[in-house]
């Protein structure tokens, strides 16, 4: 692929991303428990992952990220969101390569239970209340189920465009 596709596909995924991130914003929590979403625009992070590589995803989620918080968040925002984009992109980039593509779901799960951990860290850190980490148990349940749904998205996705350029 050259310089300029992959440049070019990979401001496509960012705007896909932002799109997703954007309109799951508007989507109500499936559960009463702050912090809680389908975690939608990950999807898009990790098919990048596994399309174009650790740090090219990394670079789309980043940029989502600051995108996003500057057209629809705040600078609390923006550190739960970093917090947790930085930790789940870390757990995946050491586990991509562990699974088959036919797993990419694994991976998602403890991406999602990453993102968790990171946004209970920042959170922990901002309000210095241990007692947030009663959190803990319904995040990591919510991770478990929401990272195999967008586990599974990410690997039809991925198996798309790779049927679609002709790459394997």
């Amino acid at each position: 692929m050259s310089k300029t596709r992959k440049l070019v596909f990979m401001a496509l995924l960012t705007a896909l991303e932002l799109t997703i991130w954007v309109i799951e914003g508007q989507i109500p929590a499936p559960i009463p428990v702050p912090g809680v979403k389908l975690g939608l625009a990950s999807v898009i992070t990790l098919t990048a992952m596994a399309a174009l590589g650790r740090k090219e995803a990394g670079i789309i989620l980043l940029a989502r990220i600051l995108l996003g918080t500057l057209f629809a968040g705040s600078p609390a925002a923006m550190l739960f969101s970093l917090a947790g984009g930085a930790l789940s992109w870390a757990v995946m980039a050491a586990l991509i390569g562990a699974f088959p593509e036919k797993l990419l779901w694994v991976v998602s799960v403890f991406g999602a239970i990453g993102h968790n951990a990171g946004q209970l860290l920042a959170a922990l850190l901002v309000t210095g209340t241990p007692g947030i980490l009663w959190y803990g148990p319904a995040l990591l349940a919510a991770a478990v189920i929401t990272g195999v749904f967008t586990g599974l998205g990410a690997m039809y996705l991925t198996r798309a465009l790779r049927a679609y350029t002709g790459r394997k």
